[in-house]
């Protein structure tokens, strides 16, 4: 049987959490930011998915990596931008608005990937970010390798993470966005535009959800491949709800379903026992599950999300 302990010293085992968690952090925050203001973005799994294909598809004609990125998040808040015409300006449901965003940027990103190489049977590959090493941190025994040689999109969700956390409630723009979420109307009495702080959100929010679907592409893997996200995008709304709506919380959340998740990798390849390989992929699932239950008992969600705002309505 698998000597837990040992798998916990090993380096590989924890540089394989982080950069399993780099993705889950970028959508855990753009969904964050989306609910933030008062709007579900259901959108998340199609435009993690749309954001992998963009980044790769101008990687692959010739482009920078960073342009890649830059491509992705472009894409991702277009599709938030979509996303917000619907569910905010014209107050239809967010649930049935976002399960379409997502539909439709799903088969939008097999479309185009199958319209710009139509002949390939196997999936292309590219040159994707090298691991960047901090100078001197990356020297420590054990913990040195694992969490400070990393991708650069690694260290742009870890930034991102506490940036996100001091605007939110160290910034005016921050507080606005908390205000739309709990009481728009409050905030339109203090001349807050409450459409566009909306609007802005789910843009900046989809704009990182696309950004964590192109790390896929462009940091952990090297190819575009249909079902490439495989879940990642409702993991992240549940992770919002476990993280109780703050940046710190929801990094501990992603960290948390990564440890699950590469720890069930490394037991299914190394145990002797013949249990089915479904029991052990189902397992992060399970025990994230139970850790939402316990965390999410004492959330407090936006009161206002779900809600649409029409102006003069009381």
């Amino acid at each position: 049987m698998l000597d837990i302990l040992d798998l916990l010293l090993t380096t590989g085992f924890w540089a394989a959490t982080l950069r399993m968690a780099t993705p889950l952090i970028f959508g855990t925050l753009g969904e964050l930011l989306c609910e933030r203001s008062g709007v579900l973005n259901l959108g998340i799994e199609g435009i993690m998915t749309i954001g992998s294909m963009a980044g790769w598809m101008w990687v692959f004609q010739g482009g920078s990596l960073w342009g890649g990125v830059l491509v992705a998040a472009a894409v991702g808040a277009l599709f938030g931008l979509l996303h917000s015409i619907f569910t905010v300006y014209l107050g239809l449901s967010q649930h049935v608005t976002g399960i379409g965003v997502t539909m439709l940027t799903s088969a939008l990103s097999y479309f185009i990937f199958r319209m710009m190489l139509p002949d390939v049977t196997t999936p292309p590959k590219i040159t994707p970010f090298a691991p960047v090493a901090v100078p001197g941190l990356s020297q420590l025994p054990v913990v040195g390798e694992a969490l400070f040689v990393q991708s650069p999109l690694t260290w742009l969700a870890l930034f991102l993470v506490a940036l996100v956390g001091w605007g939110l409630y160290r910034t005016p723009l921050g507080l606005a966005v908390r205000m739309v979420g709990e009481n728009p109307m409050a905030a339109e009495a203090q001349g807050l535009n409450v459409h566009l702080i909306r609007t802005g959100a789910v843009m900046a929010g989809s704009a990182l959800m696309a950004v964590g679907g192109t790390f896929l592409t462009l940091s952990a893997f090297d190819a575009f491949y249909i079902g490439m996200t495989n879940g990642r995008g409702w993991i992240c709304i549940a992770l919002v709800v476990f993280a109780s709506w703050r940046p710190g919380k929801a990094l501990l959340g992603a960290l948390l379903f990564a440890f699950f998740d590469a720890m069930q990798m490394r037991v299914q390849q190394q145990t002797v026992v013949a249990i089915p390989y479904q029991f052990y992929l189902m397992l992060p699932y399970v025990l994230s599950i139970v850790a939402l239950i316990v965390m999410s008992r004492r959330a407090a969600y936006p009161k206002a999300l779900l809600v649409p705002f029409r102006r003069g309505e009381r």
